[in-house]
């Protein structure tokens, strides 16, 4: 990953983030030496939150099938909560 610094924005403005982003997927930015922040090229963000997506959807598959989740409606999980809610007040 390439990286640019705060002053090669300063400087260049978005046209180093252009540069960079023309070989590389992301750049970082740095701060007084310190990486801060990544960019990166609006389709690649969209490609990685997918990925993230699928990750989740997959994660609440194994959940459900391990029985650590509840398969239900809108309908039923909203008197599955109003239950839940009596018993805490009677408590």
């Amino acid at each position: 990953m390439n990286q640019l610094t705060a002053n090669d924005l300063k400087v260049r403005g978005v046209a180093a983030i252009e540069d960079v982003l023309a070989s590389q997927t992301e750049a970082t930015i740095s701060v007084r030496g310190k990486e801060r922040f990544v960019v990166m090229d609006v389709a690649q963000y969209h490609y990685l939150r997918e990925c993230e997506l699928d990750a989740a959807l997959a994660q609440s598959k194994v959940d459900l099938a391990a029985g650590l989740a509840i398969r239900e409606s809108a309908a039923e999980h909203m008197a599955r909560m109003d239950r839940l809610l009596q018993q805490d007040a009677e408590h």
